[in-house]
């Protein structure tokens, strides 16, 4: 296979990781282009992701085995689904949902849904201090909690909701900035000439910046027997862990 390097093409063997990584950055822009990740449900509800990211995730979830995951944007509901059945399956925790509009359809699906049970709804946005509060008065003291952010992805909206949530993050566990793929996509469909700074990737910098108790860290994932080292992934230097009260 023929790559381009910087002084020039240079030749890589097809099951290197380097032609691992090209051709994944080529099918992750062929994938946002051809709305790959609007083809997936769980357990009967659209859930708009990317599979890995969502293999990812429940090994972060069986880890750390939280009392609570926040999530910031419900749209269907299928990611709230998945948290609520892997908490159904541990038998530990349960899910909040928050966003600026729950469309009945979808509240009325959620509602039927058998996962409901462990799922809580807040319609509002997710930077609205009366919103921020409500999540905040759902959460015991000593709970662990762990944070996704997966609403309005512009810089300024995520920057928020990082100051919002954080400081409900368990020492340990994680704030998720999701799809920081904005920044490689572009010039792609859907897309804005100012996603290259305007995105979850740019906010994730302004907080860090901030706060000393975060640091940008990947998930120790407990297995990997192949050469590739590097999530194929929508939210690329997303995971936020606290390390200690600040």
């Amino acid at each position: 296979m023929q790559l381009d390097g910087p002084e020039g093409s240079i030749e890589v063997a097809i099951g290197s990781p380097e032609a691992f990584s090209a051709i994944s950055k080529a099918w992750l822009r062929s994938g946002w282009d051809a709305k790959y990740v609007y083809g997936f449900s769980w357990m009967g509800r659209p859930i708009i992701q990317l599979p890995e990211d969502m293999m990812r995730i429940q090994e972060l979830i069986y880890a750390l085995r939280p009392d609570v995951v926040v999530e910031t944007g419900i749209a269907h509901g299928g990611s709230l689904i998945f948290y609520a059945g892997l908490m159904t399956a541990m038998n530990h925790g349960r899910v909040i949902g928050v966003d600026i509009e729950i469309r009945p359809h979808n509240r009325e699906a959620m509602l039927a849904h058998e996962m409901i049970a462990r799922i809580e709804m807040i319609e509002g946005s997710s930077i609205d201090p009366a919103v921020v509060s409500d999540v905040r008065a759902r959460i015991r003291p000593g709970e662990k909690v762990l944070v996704l952010l997966d609403s309005n992805h512009s810089r300024q909206h995520v920057l928020e909701e990082l100051r919002a949530y954080g400081d409900l993050v368990s020492e340990g566990s994680y704030i998720v900035a999701c799809d920081g793929i904005m920044q490689e996509v572009v010039g792609g469909e859907r897309t804005a000439a100012d996603w290259d700074t305007n995105n979850p990737q740019f906010a994730v910098r302004d907080f860090l910046a901030e706060r000393s108790d975060f640091v940008l860290e990947e998930p120790v994932f407990p297995f990997n027997e192949g050469r590739i080292h590097e999530r194929v992934t929508y939210w690329p230097n997303a995971y936020l862990r606290r390390i200690a009260a600040d």
